[in-house]
């Protein structure tokens, strides 16, 4: 059975570095809560309790469940693993003692650090990416994070694919999955993402339906995205202009993504993302909206 949460992206607590959301997270869960979704995901580290007990209550005395926390690594460096490896475990050990021990990581590049690759988000070309040493690298550094977290709390890993980092294109999803073991690295598919990046969900689908163990339902405008591209904007202003918009707004053929994760026989989280800048948008209405058009999907 699909069930479907939110997550705190969609109030604008993001992971990069930028003035931090206003909204407490108090008013994110009971917002969340109220607008018919079954779970969250942690969110940027100290937005949601990281005391295990605490994190607990806050989550369970609402009823939702904890599906997930991200968890970005600057996986192209060298200096990456060591500190990637401790802040994973850190997140999974809070996860797992909190109760919550079928979360996973959503481990992700450090996105929107590599001045390059922020630039160029949307229209990445072979030319913009890694080698194939280093994409050995990149690799090597995934699953030895994927492994410690699981040598450590038995959570299991999944890798988030994602515009303005080094695995945005499809063809850069095919370079992390074929150099990483299928029992140890899953794919968080991200339908928004997808798009944006220059793919198209129902391909991944069909060609990594084994490796999907997470899915982040995000929708893409369609407008927005060719003035993106024309215009030459960075990953920031698209998403300042919108570019993830409320869900069925955009390009994403949802009711197709649906049909083609029930033929796979998914059977976990569908997290909705919106992901707007601090103080942007009107997170609970889009929330509340969004949910009404997966309830109108049959999710």
């Amino acid at each position: 059975m699909i069930r479907v949460g939110n997550a705190p992206c969609s109030w604008g607590v993001l992971e990069f570095d930028l003035p931090p959301a206003q909204v407490p997270a108090a008013q994110v869960l009971d917002e969340m809560t109220a607008a018919g979704y079954a779970a969250t995901e942690l969110g940027d580290w100290g937005f949601l309790p990281t005391e295990p007990h605490a994190l607990a209550d806050a989550v369970g005395r609402r009823g939702l469940a904890l599906a997930g926390a991200f968890v970005p690594v600057a996986l192209a460096r060298v200096d990456a693993q060591t500190d990637g490896i401790k802040r994973a475990v850190r997140t999974a050990r809070l996860l797992a003692d909190a109760g919550f021990r079928d979360a996973f990581i959503v481990l992700s590049d450090d996105n929107a650090t590599v001045p390059h690759r922020t630039a160029r988000a949307g229209r990445i070309t072979a030319a913009d990416g890694l080698d194939a040493d280093q994409w050995d690298e990149f690799a090597s550094r995934t699953s030895a994070i994927a492994a410690a977290v699981g040598e450590d709390t038995g959570l299991r890993t999944v890798f988030h694919h994602h515009c303005a980092g080094y695995v945005e294109t499809p063809e850069e999803i095919d370079a992390l999955l074929s150099r990483t073991d299928p029992s140890l690295v899953g794919l968080c598919l991200d339908t928004g993402h997808s798009m944006f990046g220059g793919g198209d969900p129902l391909v991944a689908i069909a060609k990594h339906a084994a490796r999907i163990w997470h899915v982040h339902f995000k929708d893409c405008a369609h407008d927005i995205a060719q003035r993106a591209r024309s215009e030459g904007w960075d990953y920031h202003t698209a998403v300042g202009h919108g570019i993830f918009c409320e869900l069925g707004r955009g390009m994403v053929a949802f009711a197709e993504v649906r049909d083609a994760l029930r033929l796979q026989n998914y059977d976990g989280w569908i997290i909705v993302e919106q992901d707007v800048l601090p103080g942007l948008g009107s997170p609970a209405a889009s929330a509340a909206r969004n949910r009404d058009f997966l309830r109108r999907l049959g999710l």
